[in-house]
């Protein structure tokens, strides 16, 4: 018992440290991305000899992409040499791809993917969801949470992130398809009764992410297994427990215009236990990102996710968070945010799926 009252305390204590501590940083770090495209380019012609015409410069947010019109293998060795020690460049990509894509010596594209690829690239090409409850992230939150008649304070904590097995660049920078492994933990502790570990959520998947432009898609299989907290099961009255578990497929399409983006899909449970779960559930939303700094250089973010499940007669599930992004905004890269949400609807977490409840507080998550 006291080990889960340590948890979330830690968790909290950490995240606020890196915070603070790493603000002056975050100040420092802002070389601007024309600065770097002059700077780079000169380098380039200049003192590399690289003809204007034979080479497309395009960066970021401080990552680099550079296009070459034919192989060289010295070229893109000696570019990476001089140009990733360059500070302000977060992440340096060359991919090649021939001036005249009508030639038989193109590179092969099916639906603006090329055979251009890498091994463990960083980030993906699907944004991960500002407000989804269940998104793969580190996080911690303090909220007042309301379930059948109690009102209590509740501390979640997430741990959890999509690593890049392998991409296939796109036609143009920054397309592709990607394949990823994810994992997380989701854990809810009651602070008033002695910080009580209510319900923790194991999820796997293997995600598939697409982009071309501003379209994205996410399709993914993944497994979830819940399970309920000792302190909670050996209380004076504890739940019927529920072993809840299933295998699902989920596919989801998104749109950015500018700083907004939509979405919207759903899922279905392939194999469920209980046994007389309905599959189908669908899964919208809209987010906005800003690009102007606010305060301490944090750019303003805010999300709405609702989900519809079948198994509650398609009624909304409603997620809204809204907050500060510091750092880097692409996925992969190292940011901080600090958000603001309120949740109402179906209990999102374990067995208590049957459950209506509400919550509202305060969040901070963790990029990496």
């Amino acid at each position: 018992m006291k080990d889960t009252m340590i948890i979330p305390m830690r968790a909290t204590s950490l995240c606020l440290l890196l915070f603070f501590t790493s603000l002056p940083a975050i100040a420092a770090d802002r070389v601007s991305d024309e600065f770097l495209t002059g700077y780079i380019a000169s380098i380039l012609e200049r003192d590399m000899h690289w003809k204007r015409d034979s080479f497309i410069l395009k960066i970021v947010n401080g990552d680099a992409t550079i296009t070459l019109f034919q192989e060289d293998q010295m070229r893109r060795e000696a570019a990476e040499k001089q140009l990733r020690a360059i500070d302000g460049v977060q992440e340096l990509t060359i991919i090649v791809k021939p001036a005249d894509a009508g030639k038989p010596e193109a590179v092969s594209s099916f639906m603006g993917v090329t055979n251009q690829a890498k091994v463990f690239p960083t980030g993906d090409l699907f944004r991960s969801l500002i407000a989804d409850p269940k998104q793969s992230r580190f996080f911690v939150s303090l909220v007042n949470f309301r379930s059948l008649g109690e009102d209590y304070t509740l501390a979640a904590v997430g741990f959890g992130e999509t690593f890049g097995l392998y991409r296939f660049f796109g036609s143009r920078e920054g397309d592709g398809l990607q394949l990823s492994v994810e994992g997380a933990l989701f854990a809810q502790f009651n602070m008033d009764n002695s910080s009580d570990l209510i319900n923790a959520d194991y999820t796997i998947g293997i995600p598939a992410t697409y982009r071309y432009g501003d379209n994205s898609l996410r399709f993914r299989l993944y497994h979830q297994s819940s399970h309920l907290g000792d302190e909670l099961l050996l209380g004076a009255n504890p739940p019927d427990r529920i072993n809840l578990s299933y295998e699902a497929t989920e596919l989801i399409y998104s749109y950015e215009w500018h700083e907004f983006r939509v979405y919207g899909g759903g899922e279905y449970l392939i194999h469920k236990e209980p046994s007389d779960l309905k599959p189908l559930s669908a899964h919208w939303g809209i987010e906005y990102r800003g690009n102007t700094p606010l305060i301490w250089n944090g750019r303003p973010i805010a999300g709405v996710d609702i989900k519809n499940l079948e198994e509650h007669e398609w009624a909304n599930d409603c997620s809204v968070k809204a907050g500060l992004e510091f750092g880097h905004p692409n996925p992969g890269q190292r940011r901080l945010r600090l958000m603001a949400e309120w949740y109402k609807g179906f209990d999102p977490h374990g067995q208590f799926y049957n459950n209506k409840v509400e919550y509202y507080g305060l969040g901070v998550s963790l990029g990496f």
